[in-house]
C-alpha cells in the first residue's frame, strides 16, 4: 500500500503547483522582420514547458501569435518562416506577382504607395491552418487593428481569422487597408505597438515583446522608405511609453533588433543569429520573478546534459 501512495501523493502535488500556476498572457508586438525575434520567445517557452493562457498580437505579433495559437511549436514557427523568407528571389518574385498593375522592385522603392493586397499575400505565405477561424484556435488570440474612420484600437478575437490578421498587419503605404464586417482597417501597431494591455481579466502575468526598434543612425541620408517608416517608429514609441506610465507588463522584452528594417524579412537567418539572446532574457526574468515555474525545468535541462 505505502508503494502504492507515494506516485499518487505526487501526482496530487503536481496537479497542485499547476492549479497554482499563473495564467501568463503573451504580447508580440509589431515591427516588421524586427518581430521575426518573437520566435525566440516561443521557443523558450517551449523550452521551460509554459504554455500562455492568451496571446495578443499586432502586426507581425498578430501573425507569429497565430502561428503558435494555432498549436505550432516555437520550432515549427520557425521552421515554416525560415522556409518562406530565405529564398530572396523567390520570395520578391511571389509578391510582385500579387501586385495590381503593371510589376516593379519593391526593394528599390519603385512601386505606388498602398498598391499591394495584405490578405491575398497572407493568404499564399501563411499554413494552411491559420485560413480558419478564431474558434478553431488551441489558444486564445487577441488581435488589434486600427478601425481607420473609428479613429480607434479594435480588438478581434472572433469569426475569420485571416481577415483579421491581414486587417492587423495591413502597414499603410505599402498595402491597401482591409475591410472586415463593414469597418476599414490598418495596421494595429499604429493604435498599438505592444498590446499588453489587452488582457482584462483573461490572465494573471503577462510577457510583453517589443520589436518596434529605433531608426538607424549613420552618415548616409535615408531614403523617402526609410523617413516613413522611421517617422512610424518614433509614434510607436511614444504610444507605448505612454502606455507603460499606465499599466506595466510583468517581463517587458526587447530583442536586439535596431539595426534590421522594417522589410528585412529575406534577412531572417541574420535578424534570429542577432536576437537569440532574448531566449536568456526571458529566462533570468522569470528565475527572478517566478522562479517556481521554471526551476524544476532548468534543473532537469542541466541534468541531462553531457
Amino acid at each position: 500500500m505505502a508503494e502504492d501512495e507515494t506516485p499518487s501523493s505526487s501526482v496530487d502535488a503536481r496537479t497542485s503547483r499547476d492549479l497554482e500556476r499563473p495564467r501568463i498572457g503573451l504580447a508580440l508586438g509589431g515591427g516588421g522582420a524586427r518581430g521575426l525575434a518573437h520566435i525566440h520567445v516561443l521557443e523558450e517557452l517551449d523550452a521551460l514547458g509554459i504554455r500562455p493562457a492568451a496571446i495578443a498580437g499586432s502586426s507581425i505579433g498578430a501573425l507569429i501569435g497565430a502561428g503558435y495559437a494555432a498549436g505550432m511549436s516555437g520550432k515549427e514557427v520557425r521552421q515554416y518562416a525560415v522556409g518562406a523568407f530565405s529564398k530572396k528571389v523567390d520570395t520578391l518574385r511571389r509578391v510582385l506577382q500579387m501586385r495590381p498593375g503593371r510589376l516593379g522592385d519593391s526593394a528599390t522603392g519603385s512601386f505606388h504607395l498602398g498598391q499591394f493586397n495584405i490578405e491575398t499575400i497572407l493568404a499564399a505565405f501563411l499554413p494552411e491552418k491559420l485560413h480558419g477561424r478564431f474558434e478553431d484556435l488551441e489558444i486564445p488570440l487577441l488581435v488589434t487593428a486600427t478601425d481607420y474612420y473609428g479613429h480607434k484600437c479594435q480588438l478581434l478575437e472572433e469569426g475569420d481569422l485571416l481577415s483579421a490578421l491581414a486587417a492587423s498587419a495591413a502597414v499603410p503605404a505599402l498595402f491597401a487597408p482591409v475591410r472586415r464586417s463593414g469597418t476599414l482597417y490598418v495596421d494595429g501597431g499604429i493604435c498599438s505597438p505592444v498590446p499588453f494591455d489587452v488582457f482584462g481579466d483573461r490572465v494573471d502575468m503577462i510577457i510583453a515583446v517589443d520589436v518596434v526598434g529605433t531608426p538607424r543612425s549613420g552618415l548616409k541620408s535615408p531614403s523617402s522608405i526609410d523617413l516613413l517608416f522611421g517617422a512610424t517608429q518614433l509614434m510607436m514609441q511614444s504610444i507605448t511609453a505612454g502606455k507603460l506610465e499606465r499599466q506595466r507588463p510583468d517581463i517587458m522584452l526587447r530583442p536586439a533588433i535596431d539595426r534590421f528594417r522594417v522589410l528585412d524579412f529575406a534577412r531572417i537567418d541574420q535578424v534570429l543569429e542577432e536576437s537569440r539572446n532574448v531566449r536568456l532574457d526571458l529566462r533570468e526574468a522569470l528565475l527572478r520573478l517566478r522562479p517556481e515555474l521554471v526551476a524544476d525545468r532548468i534543473v532537469e535541462q542541466f541534468s541531462a546534459a553531457p
